[in-house]
């Protein structure tokens, strides 16, 4: 079974969890950043992600791009650094949505694949 480390900011947290029920329902084992369960402090949720990252049983990174603050398929710079991880690790890492025009260049080159909203191009 394929292991999915969902990202992404939590001021998109319910689309987060959204992914994370329709996820759940194709079978995968999703593991979620700590934040979305319980209140610890970023430095401590940001270094357990990067754990969960780095896991060689964790094969693919969904980064949760959703619109925020009216911005269309935003990666802040949390999750940037986790697609870089991501990236470093040689993981597969998907977007939600569609790239995210400020780091093109850098997605395009690390070979992030965007799902343009299709969870299904995940389901095996």
């Amino acid at each position: 079974m394929n292991n999915i480390v969902v990202c992404g900011s939590m001021k998109v947290k319910d689309k987060i969890m959204e992914v994370y029920d329709i996820l759940k329902g194709y079978g995968y084992n999703v593991l979620l950043p700590l934040e979305c369960l319980k209140d610890v402090p970023k430095n401590i949720a940001s270094r357990a992600h990067f754990d969960r990252i780095s896991d060689f049983n964790n094969d693919i990174i969904l980064i949760v791009n959703d619109t925020k603050n009216g911005i269309q398929n935003y990666i802040g710079p949390n999750s940037f650094a986790e697609i870089a991880f991501g990236f470093y690790f040689n993981k597969k890492v998907y977007l939600l949505n569609d790239i995210y025009e400020p780091y093109k260049d850098e997605l395009i080159a690390w070979g992030v694949i965007p799902l343009n909203g299709n969870l299904k191009l995940l389901k095996k």
